[in-house]
């Protein structure tokens, strides 16, 4: 009899537990070790720059005056839940998905911890070219991404998947 840990998608919290661990040690690191703005260059076109973000992406709303720490948190918690109660009703083959959940809860979760602890999200990935900037990140946002990315492939997919069983289904 299987367990219902191995029938849903229970066991891929700990993707998510490994998220916001992962995003919140490097967080802690950048805070101990470096002051704002304070840049070590790694490549010709990568720094670590320790950067506040009252923001969202692209610091959206960033000098808002603070009451978009509270949206922001509020609406990663809404998302939060809603990825959690999908991940317990999802059924474990679904890999691909309860992957794409798991990294979007981690991240959601790893940057509401920021907001709540310092009132903005602590960001220090910094790539460039010559005079070109792209915003700098960190650990949660690049799970974000990927998980958005998993969600947008597994729609392909399933698309496809029902697109060859609709033909299969004529055909017969």
């Amino acid at each position: 009899m299987m367990s219902v840990v191995n029938r849903t998608g229970l066991g891929f919290f700990a993707l998510s537990l490994l998220i916001i661990g992962l995003d919140q040690a490097t967080k802690l690191w950048i805070v101990d070790n470096l002051m704002l703005h304070q840049d070590i260059n790694i490549l010709p076109v990568f720094d670590i720059t320790y950067a506040q973000n009252p923001g969202a992406a692209f610091s959206f709303l960033g000098d808002a005056g603070g009451w978009q720490r509270w949206l922001f948190t509020g609406i990663a918690l809404v998302i939060s839940a809603l990825l959690s109660y999908w991940i317990v009703k999802t059924p474990s083959e679904q890999k691909l998905l309860l992957t794409a959940y798991s990294l979007i809860l981690g991240g959601a979760i790893g940057n509401v911890i920021d907001r709540m602890a310092y009132g903005y999200v602590v960001d220090f990935l910094h790539f460039y070219y010559q005079n070109w900037h792209f915003p700098a990140f960190n650990v949660a946002d690049i799970a974000i991404s990927c998980g958005a990315a998993l969600l947008i492939l597994e729609a392909i997919l399933e698309h496809k998947k029902q697109s060859v069983d609709s033909t299969d289904h004529v055909e017969q």
